[in-house]
């Protein structure tokens, strides 16, 4: 192929005009036509050595799915990421392919990398739209496992088992299966029909999910073992949000980004018609720089709201996706950045303890940065600028600052060890301190991507197995 002859720019991908997407929760970007589909497949390369497949975390059979698309075999497409993802509509939308495979493509060398991840995303809303076959339900092997967590890790692991013939049961604590991908990435990336739809094929291979069920309270990993499973995957995620610990924490329409995307995402108080408690309007300042901090200021804008983003380090630092970065700027989010919160404000009357307004935000105190040093993770570290304190008028904070385990099933578990951020100790086959019991996701390495997740459940799923195909012999 005449690398030359290739244009240079991967298709941009449809979306809607800022200006109408900032007052509205459906779907941001609109995915490629047929026609743009197939022009981006025939800048693919076709490397023989597949670099791209070593940047994907469940090691997607790239080039081999990009062919079929040149030769408009979608179906034939989806079959292929299918044998490795069992996520393909999902991870289309929300994975940083920027910083996996497509990082790894040889025409990212010379020119823009192909767009697999958009290409990914086709593949899969094309087979939902047009596919009327539901997945075989595979002969089943007589071993029961127990999944902890409907995530992303959570669903990988048991719909990897269920193709082996493993009965498996998912149990969620929340009402809705999908954990972060309902509870915390915003409609506008993330539809929730096509959650549903991926989980509704896991449960036609015959998935079993419990939801309203808290490993922990409800029942413990020991009793899941009485009960006849033969190992247990943990995949509950990081849900513990994080705060500064700074004075004014407590005062009213400060939120978790956890809290905030919650509510709005699966308790559904983006809807006019549900009678969902959330701050809506006014002026809103999120603390935080990552994917996260962008879900909950974009949002916090579509709920009719004036949103600031607050973060410590420049630009050059900031860790959200950079198409999230861009997405938020064109909708109107303004970003202070080289700032830090030292305080937050809120209405007290003393001589009225009962002023409706008492315990209210009313601002946020902030101190200018500089940056210093590279700190261990080798950014730049933020130090504080002497004298240079402000004030930011607001109704809400939103601090998102990151997540870490909920402790819950530590402390609910003899034996289970972990780290000292909570995160579950596991060794390279995800088995955990515990005979029996793997981990994976967020809840043994914090807050992370889909992906990284996924890969943590095919990677529990493929040692479960191996571990349960031992026994037998």
């Amino acid at each position: 192929m005449n690398i030359m002859a290739i244009n240079p720019k991967k298709h941009e991908m449809p979306s809607q005009d800022p200006k109408v997407r900032a007052h509205n929760f459906s779907e941001v970007t609109l995915g490629y036509t047929m026609q743009i589909a197939v022009e981006e497949a025939q800048r693919c390369l076709n490397c023989k050595n597949s670099p791209c497949v070593s940047g994907c975390p469940v090691n997607i059979s790239i080039p081999e799915f990009i062919a079929h698309i040149k030769e408009s075999d979608f179906e034939g497409a989806y079959q292929v990421i299918s044998k490795s993802s069992s996520l393909p509509a999902v991870c289309g939308r929300v994975c940083p392919q920027e910083s996996q495979c497509e990082s790894k493509c040889t025409l990212g060398v010379k020119f823009e990398p192909v767009g697999i991840g958009r290409l990914e995303r086709f593949v899969a809303d094309w087979h939902n739209a047009n596919s009327k076959e539901q997945p075989v339900m595979p002969a089943q092997n007589g071993h029961k496992v127990a999944v902890v967590g409907s995530g992303p890790s959570g669903l990988t692991c048991a719909g990897d088992l269920a193709k082996k013939g493993y009965k498996v049961s998912v149990f969620e604590a929340l009402h809705t299966a999908g954990g972060v991908l309902v509870y915390g990435i915003p409609e506008f990336r993330l539809p929730k029909a096509i959650v549903a739809k991926e989980v509704e094929g896991l449960k036609a291979l015959g998935v079993d999910v419990e939801t309203n069920v808290v490993i922990g309270k409800t029942l413990t990993i020991d009793e899941l073992f009485e009960q006849g499973y033969e190992a247990v995957f943990v995949g509950s995620g990081a849900g513990l949000p994080k705060f500064m610990g700074i004075e004014g924490e407590a005062f009213k329409g400060v939120y978790s980004a956890n809290e905030f995307l919650t509510r709005s995402n699966l308790m559904k108080a983006y809807r006019d018609v549900v009678d969902t408690p959330i701050m809506k309007g006014g002026k809103v300042v999120v603390v935080g720089g990552g994917n996260v901090a962008m879900d909950a200021a974009r949002t916090a804008l579509r709920l009719g709201a004036e949103v600031t983003i607050v973060y410590r380090r420049s630009m050059a630092e900031l860790p959200a996706r950079r198409e999230e970065v861009e997405h938020a700027e064109e909708e109107g989010v303004v970003f202070r950045l080289l700032n830090n919160p030292t305080k937050i404000l809120g209405y007290n009357n003393p001589e009225n303890p009962r002023d409706p307004k008492n315990g209210f935000v009313t601002g946020i105190e902030c101190i200018r940065m500089e940056l210093g040093e590279p700190d261990a993770k080798g950014r730049r570290r933020p130090i504080e600028v002497p004298g240079s304190e402000f004030t930011l008028e607001c109704d809400t904070v939103i601090m998102a600052l990151g997540t870490s385990p909920n402790p819950l099933i530590k402390d609910t578990t003899k034996g289970l060890e972990v780290n000292d951020h909570g995160g579950i100790i596991v060794n390279e086959d995800a088995l955990t301190s515990r005979h029996g019991v793997y981990a994976g996701g967020d809840a043994v390495t914090g807050a992370a991507t889909v992906i990284l997740a996924m890969g943590a459940g095919k990677n529990a799923a493929r040692a479960i197995d191996e571990y349960l195909r031992r026994e037998e012999r």
